[in-house]
């Protein structure tokens, strides 16, 4: 359990994102944490590398309600404070602070209050000694370092943790975590680090991340972007919603627009992307210019628009409904979106009233 949030086991793969915001600066971090909080994320890392952010940390937690991950290196006092400020989970790499006294000391305080620790491995900062055994960074330095950390915390006898084993290169990670999944029962937490930019880096997660995710491997993850840590979440999101792993959001199937379409798609899907990003609740809508596709899309989905000359034919729940100028569709599937978001919202509503 990170805070509220279960990763492992049978839970669904939860989305973390990290702010990129200077942590004494409360205000700012507060205010980040919560438009991520709104994006959807699930977990929210936030790096704490000195006293006086351990400090502000302490304010920050008691203003927000979502899971937070202190992020932490050598310094196993800031550790300890974190842990007395109320953090859900340490990104802490054991071997890297030191003395077995201060490990055990961390290792007792997070054990106490059941905060988990998440052993994070990164190909760019591997042990000097496993840079010179292996030449370079590889699969196999990532699993040796992972499987460091992972000793000493078995020999404290401490088994709440979960291991990432990041690399910039795709393949490199993908076959790190499929060897490390081999070895250990503990929950991965999966991730392309320095990925790019926004339109590379989701490539590269998204080829890496979908390819473990695909074999079963991986149990949260975290969408590395040189971009808004908001995208980050989004994408994290759009992943999963590919692979029919978890739904939030409109799940849109959209042509790509040819010769044949009988309204300007991407206008279309740009703007009605903008305009119901707020939407959290799931569902399935198909945007197709022509009756070539169309109708066969449409009658897969919640809501559907089939584009026709003059007039494109909208569907709800799969059958055909009404006609509709192409001037007007995008207020339309605005319109029905909504509708059809505010109706399933109150449905579950009344049945958690239920009970």
């Amino acid at each position: 359990m990170v805070g509220t949030v279960p990763v492992g086991g049978d839970a669904p793969i939860s989305v973390q994102s990290m702010t990129n915001t200077d942590t004494c600066d409360v205000a700012a971090t507060v205010a980040q944490i919560q438009a991520l909080t709104e994006a959807g994320a699930d977990i929210v890392r936030v790096s704490v590398p000195t006293a006086a952010a351990a400090d502000a940390f302490r304010e920050i937690r008691a203003q927000v309600e979502v899971p937070l991950v202190a992020d932490i290196h050598f310094d196993h006092r800031i550790a300890l404070k974190v842990l007395e400020a109320g953090v859900d989970c340490l990104r802490i790499n054991p071997g890297n602070i030191g003395k077995e006294d201060r490990v055990r000391a961390v290792v007792d305080s997070a054990g106490s209050r059941g905060v988990p620790i998440r052993i994070g491995v990164n190909a760019g900062s591997l042990e000097k000694d496993l840079q010179r055994k292996y030449g370079e960074p590889n699969a196999d330095a990532l699993v040796e370092s992972a499987m460091r950390h992972v000793e000493i915390l078995d020999r404290l006898d401490f088994k709440d943790f979960k291991l990432s084993v990041k690399a910039s290169d795709v393949a490199m990670a993908v076959e790190a975590y499929e060897k490390v999944a081999k070895l250990i029962e503990q929950p991965l937490h999966l991730g392309i680090t320095e990925a790019g930019g926004f339109r590379s880096g989701t490539v590269k997660s998204a080829l890496g991340i979908g390819t473990l995710l695909m074999q079963g491997i991986g149990d949260t993850l975290r969408v590395s972007l040189a971009a808004d840590p908001v995208e980050e979440v989004k994408v994290g999101y759009d992943i999963l919603k590919s692979l029919k792993l978890r739904s939030r959001g409109v799940n849109f199937i959209a042509c790509p627009s040819c010769s044949r379409q009988n309204f300007d798609v991407i206008a279309t899907m740009n703007e009605l992307e903008r305009r119901v990003e707020d939407i959290n609740v799931a569902m399935d809508v198909a945007v197709i210019g022509c009756y070539v596709n169309g109708p066969g899309e449409s009658k897969e989905v919640e809501i559907g628009v089939t584009g026709a000359d003059p007039r494109s034919l909208i569907y709800i729940d799969g059958k055909p409904s009404h006609k509709i100028e192409s001037t007007q569709l995008i207020d339309e599937l605005e319109r029905l979106i909504r509708t059809r978001a505010q109706e399933k919202q109150e449905s579950e509503a009344k049945l958690l009233a239920r009970g």
